[in-house]
Formats: structure tokens, C-alpha cells, sequence
């Protein structure tokens, strides 16, 4: 009897994964008929891997028999080679990835310098290095939005370096990180730059792997009685646009960009071009949160140092959220929006799925803010 033949090595790489986001990304792109996908992973997540791996490939194999397959490989992006380091020139294991997916990265506004300089900024320079020793054919960056920092207008997909401040630490990782993936592509690197704006859970069923950001809000509302409850209103936050997209929109947007030659070289803001204001934010969260709610005009530094008492007293409230009720920076996307039309990828209102948010929250209660790290 014949050997079996060996498995065809993987053809694409993932970074991210068993991460929310690229999960649902790796099962669309399985789907679509890419792979074999290698996905680099961190050993404290190998047994979460594992599972939500068996879960994507038997998914797809239901309607593609035999031709999804994942391997996971142990590393880090903080080291040099990945960690990875003989792998990236065998043949019979990574050498012949010719697609790269990078989406690992500390997604947390309240992250120290050290971390997020480490994991964003350092990390996105080793998988471009990856990929100049891979040779690959493209590469997709996640990056985000709010690489504009505090800039004080509209800022689209053409904008970056503009002498900005930033928010906080990750804002100017993720900065610094898409300036050295900018850099390469000038170089000759073929990639794609996506950036979502702030990202909630699906919009179909409210799921979601991580209760930050708009989620503070929420925390905030539901600790207070449904006859009164009181939030934050800083100096500004009337003109604020609070630009929010869910998960599903996101996955839909790069799956559709990732398989289109034209979308080489191109960023793409996935954001909503028609974004709510944080006081209509808070009126449609307070609608699905049961909650009558009150604004309290408040000083930017008292709101902080409340949103630190709350957070001591046990209602997860992150300070570094309230900076986003004076954010003076207005997202625009007109090319995502040529690129994606006709397609069926659009941007849902926040309203018309916000009760599902809200619902899984409330049914999810253990489901914490920490990132994946």
C-alpha cells in the first residue's frame, strides 16, 4: 500500500488568531478556497486555538469537504523570525506562504508604553520582515481609524502623519506601526491597510469576546435604576461623532478587499460614513438598556477622576474611554465605500442592531475587558 500523500504545507499565514476578529476572518477565508493557513499562536492560547479551529474547519468542510485545513504553530510576534525561526525557510512548513494576515495587537486603550510598543510597533516590524523572508505575494494589515490621534477635522484613508497627539498609548502604536507598513509598501511590499473604526460585537447576534470601549457606557447605565440613570457630558461631546461598526461589517469588508487585485496598495477606513453623536450614542444605548437617562455637563478632568472612583468601586468604568466624548476627529470613507458598493457590504445604523449588543452583554456577564496579549 502506498504512503497517504503528505498534506500540501500552508499557503497563507494568520497573526491574531483564536482572537474574535480573526477568527471570523479565518473561517472567510477558508471558505473562500485560500489555504492551506498556517496561524501563528501564543502557547497560553493553544487549547482555545485548537477548539475554535476544529469548530472553523468542520463549519467549512460541510460545504467544501476537504479543503480547509489549519496549522497552528507556537510563537511570538515580539521576537525576531516570529519565533518561528527555521520554519520560515522549509518548504515543508511555512516557506511556502506567499499571503500574510496580520492582525495581532494589543487592542487596549488603557495599555502601558512598554507593551504596546513591544506588541504593536516592534511586532508589526517582525512580521514585515517575515514577509520580505517569505517573499510574499501580499500582505493584509489591520490597523485602525485611530491612527489619527486628536486630529482636529476629517480624516480619511489619505491622512496619516500630520503632526497629530494621540490619545493614549495605542493610538500612537498603531500610529507608529502603520507608518513602518506604509514604508515598506513603499518599497515595493504589496499590501492592503484596513482600519475599523471603534468595533463592537456582531450585529446579527451581539456577540463579542471582549466588553470594552461603548461597553463602559453600558456598564455604567445598567449600575443605575431604570427610572434615573446620569452620564457624562464633557465640553464638546454635542459635536463629537462616536464612529462605531460592528465586527460583522469589518470581517464582511476585509474578506471582500482581500481577494481583489485592485485593493493592492490601497488603506481602506472601515468606519461608518454616517456615525451618531455621543449624545445620540447615548440615547440609542439608553433606548436598549431600559434606562431613563440624564446627561450631567461635567468637566473633562472630574469625569476621569469619577470614571476611576466608579472603576475602584467595582463598576468597570475605563477612564481612557471618556477622551472619546471630546474626540475632535471626523472619519470619512469614500473609497471603502466605491470599493465596497454593489457588493452588499454596508455599514448597519447603530440602532438597528444596538438591543442585540446590549442583550448579549447582559446574558454574557462573565465575558471580561482584558485584551488577548
Amino acid at each position: 500500500m502506498s504512503d497517504p500523500p503528505a498534506a500540501p504545507p500552508p499557503e497563507v499565514l494568520f497573526t491574531g488568531f483564536p482572537g474574535f476578529l480573526g477568527s471570523a476572518l479565518l473561517r472567510r477565508v477558508l471558505a473562500r478556497g485560500d489555504g492551506p493557513v498556517a496561524c501563528l499562536i501564543q502557547p497560553q492560547y493553544r487549547d482555545l486555538a485548537e477548539r475554535r479551529a476544529r469548530e472553523i474547519v468542520a463549519a467549512v468542510e460541510s460545504d467544501a469537504p476537504g479543503e480547509a485545513a489549519v496549522h497552528l504553530y507556537e510563537g511570538d510576534i515580539t521576537e525576531p523570525d516570529l519565533g518561528l525561526g527555521r520554519a520560515l525557510d522549509d518548504p515543508a512548513l511555512l516557506a511556502e506562504v506567499g499571503e500574510v494576515y496580520h492582525l495581532a495587537a494589543v487592542y487596549d486603550l488603557g495599555v502601558d508604553a512598554d507593551l504596546a510598543e513591544a506588541v504593536n510597533v516592534r511586532g508589526t516590524q517582525h512580521v514585515l520582515d517575515a514577509c520580505d523572508r517569505l517573499a510574499v505575494d501580499r500582505l493584509h494589515y489591520v490597523s485602525t481609524c485611530y491612527v489619527s490621534g486628536r486630529y482636529d477635522g476629517v480624516f480619511t484613508a489619505r491622512h496619516l502623519r500630520e503632526g497629530q497627539s494621540f490619545n493614549n498609548h495605542y493610538e500612537a502604536s498603531k500610529h507608529r506601526a502603520e507608518v513602518a507598513v506604509r514604508e515598506r509598501m513603499a518599497d515595493g511590499l504589496p499590501a492592503t491597510v484596513y482600519r475599523p473604526a471603534i468595533t463592537v460585537g456582531d450585529s446579527r447576534t451581539g456577540e463579542t469576546d471582549k466588553l470594552d470601549g461603548p461597553y463602559n457606557l453600558l456598564r455604567l447605565l445598567t449600575a443605575q435604576p431604570e427610572r434615573l440613570a446620569f452620564a457624562f457630558s464633557v465640553p464638546g461631546a454635542d459635536e463629537t461623532e462616536l464612529n462605531v461598526v460592528p465586527r460583522d461589517y469589518v470581517v464582511d469588508a476585509i474578506a471582500e478587499l482581500s481577494g481583489r487585485a485592485d485593493a493592492v496598495g490601497e488603506t481602506y477606513q472601515l468606519c461608518d460614513p454616517a456615525p451618531l453623536t455621543v449624545p445620540a450614542f447615548v440615547a440609542a444605548l439608553s433606548d436598549a438598556a431600559g434606562r431613563r437617562t440624564v446627561t450631567v455637563p461635567t468637566p473633562k478632568r472630574v469625569a476621569e477622576a469619577a470614571a476611576r472612583l466608579l472603576s475602584a468601586a467595582g463598576v468597570d468604568v475605563e477612564p481612557a474611554t471618556i477622551d472619546y466624548f471630546d474626540h475632535p476627529t471626523r472619519y470619512r470613507c469614500p473609497n471603502a465605500r466605491d470599493a465596497l458598493a454593489g457588493t452588499g457590504v454596508s455599514v448597519p445604523p447603530f440602532e438597528s442592531y444596538v438591543d442585540r449588543l446590549v442583550a448579549f452583554a447582559r446574558e454574557n456577564p462573565d465575558v471580561g475587558d482584558d485584551p488577548m496579549v
